[in-house]
């Protein structure tokens, strides 16, 4: 039987996708075959589409970092699962397929009775989310916390989870996102009419504790200007080198996965030797799942067990069907995305969420 693939057929913009129809593909020895019932749609899709992401495949691939589906097949030597399983992966490429063939120990069940458009956003967005504010800047009740993005798919997971850590939170975002901030806790903070370090200074007096840093380049040491003395940016993108989506450089066509990261490295080391006890740590969600692996399996049960209790609830900005990939993609890069796009490969059309 045949299912839908999107593939990138070479490094460029949102023509760059093409929608296949194809064999399903079968599960080898070890590997689980999934149904996928949503797949997130993700700044580092776009990045790896243009050919500027560390992950990026070679061409053609089909992108999608993260997914929720149930379990059609297993291949020889797989146990502890069950067909009709629903599970959660991070492949980080692949995800946008009606069926996906994944290594068995990728998998971490889904409890029962969850939307898998939220499930969905736990994998990649929230994940990070949790992982920046434990595990790199290990925050404590009554800290201050700013949040670049913070009407974005991560960006709400962090204003979400802080206030869970009780912490004291500003947000940046274009003024079409203030209200969700607002909503989510957050001291919502107009990048494209206010200066954030002007505002932060103003508010806080002294600055904020942390920092979460999407953006890169010279952005970091803007957002380091906005700490106290001690404190520290977690640095974990590279969405300035991008402009409605497309590279700001305006040098597409090719794979240059290190270009930026290089970049991102001389900034992140600029950062600890300029004076004033102020750090920049960089956070990567691929690398610390390769060195520990158990802990991605263990903060991503722990986010199902806060949105099966109704702690937490992820915004969903829309819904689209697998084949309209290519508009969700061009719906990110123009911006002012509240919440996480979802792929629906079952969708019979765009649905408006929460935002």
């Amino acid at each position: 039987m045949k299912h839908t693939r999107i593939i990138v057929t070479r490094y460029g913009g949102p023509d760059a996708l093409r929608v296949v129809e194809e064999e399903r593909p079968e599960p080898q020895a070890g590997e689980v075959r999934v149904r996928v019932m949503a797949a997130g749609v993700s700044l580092p899709d776009l990045m790896a589409r243009e050919g500027v992401h560390p992950e990026t495949p070679l061409v053609p691939f089909t992108p999608g970092w993260d997914l929720v589906g149930m379990v059609d097949r297993l291949g020889d030597g797989v146990s502890g699962i069950e067909p009709g399983q629903i599970v959660a992966a991070m492949p980080i490429s692949g995800a946008y397929a009606g069926f996906v063939c994944l290594p068995r120990r990728e998998l971490v069940p889904v409890p029962s009775g969850l939307d898998a458009a939220e499930a969905v956003s736990l994998v990649l967005n929230y994940i990070t989310a949790y992982q920046m504010l434990y595990r790199s800047a290990k925050v404590r009740p009554g800290q201050r916390a700013l949040i670049h993005g913070a009407a974005g798919g991560v960006g709400s997971a962090l204003l979400q989870l802080g206030r869970l850590a009780e912490l004291e939170m500003y947000g940046t975002c274009s003024s079409r996102g203030a209200s969700a901030v607002s909503a989510l806790g957050g001291i919502a903070i107009d990048y494209q009419h206010q200066d954030f370090v002007e505002e932060i200074q103003r508010l806080t007096s002294e600055g904020v504790d942390v920092v979460f840093d999407s953006i890169g380049g010279t952005h970091i040491w803007r957002s380091r200007k906005a700490l106290r003395p001690g404190g520290r940016v977690v640095a974990y993108g590279l969405t300035g080198s991008l402009r409605g989506g497309r590279l700001a450089s305006g040098r597409g066509g090719g794979r240059h996965r290190y270009r930026a990261i290089a970049i991102f490295g001389l900034y992140i080391a600029g950062g600890w030797l300029l004076p004033g006890r102020k750090r920049v740590v960089p956070y990567s969600i691929q690398t610390l799942k390769r060195l520990k692996p158990a802990w991605f399996r263990q903060d991503l049960i722990a986010l199902f067990d806060l949105l099966h209790q109704q702690k937490i609830k992820p915004i969903i900005a829309q819904r689209f069907p697998l084949a309209e990939a290519r508009q969700a993609q061009e719906l990110l890069g123009n911006g002012g995305v509240v919440g996480k796009i979802v792929l629906v490969p079952n969708g019979s059309g765009p649905e408006s969420g929460a935002a």
